[in-house]
């Protein structure tokens, strides 16, 4: 099982899972533990009845340590396994590596966001955010190209022909001749 303590005493196989060196995670943690308990506070339990144990006794969850519930959710984001999978790697059933997940993304999403370190999801933004204007070298824009109906009209499948299949000379290339 997958375990911060454990996990961070090997650069190479921590930056592999998470993405991130140790010590950006120390950066994110004091961040998302805030975060946490500013989007899911501990609920007052009802006592009705005189408590068998004192606090903090009882059985401990898999994700019990802080550190270990960002790992999960970085591993998560990193990879995006199958919930059965990320479960498996921490010692958990699909069913709480599920509730985890849910749990857990909004809290990372809000730290990142208190740090001013939330990715741009429109690329006009893209040129106007801060390390752009600090001529930052880590910008990047995650495209793919999509399909589209091809236009039955010759002239508009000139306007929409991407020139992706032409050759060196600038004509297209035939394929299958």
């Amino acid at each position: 099982m997958l375990r911060y303590v454990e996990l961070k005493e090997k650069p190479r196989e921590f930056l592999a899972a998470t993405g991130l060196t140790d010590e950006e995670f120390q950066c994110l943690l004091p961040n998302f533990e805030q975060s946490y308990w500013k989007l899911s506070p501990p609920k007052p339990k009802p006592s009705k009845k005189k408590k068998q144990r004192k606090a903090g006794g009882g059985r401990k969850g898999q994700l019990s340590e802080m550190a270990d519930r960002l790992l999960f959710i970085l591993a998560y984001q990193k990879s995006a396994p199958l919930q059965t999978l990320h479960g498996l790697m921490f010692g958990l059933s699909q069913t709480q590596a599920g509730y985890w997940i849910h749990r857990l993304l909004p809290v990372l999403q809000a730290a990142l966001s208190e740090m001013g370190m939330k990715p741009e999801r429109e690329a006009a933004k893209l040129g106007e955010s801060l390390e752009a204007a600090a001529g930052g070298a880590n910008l990047s824009i995650d495209g793919t190209e999509r399909r589209i109906q091809r236009p039955l009209d010759e002239q508009k499948q000139k306007e929409k022909y991407s020139g992706k299949k032409e050759n060196a000379h600038g004509q297209e290339s035939v394929v299958g001749q």
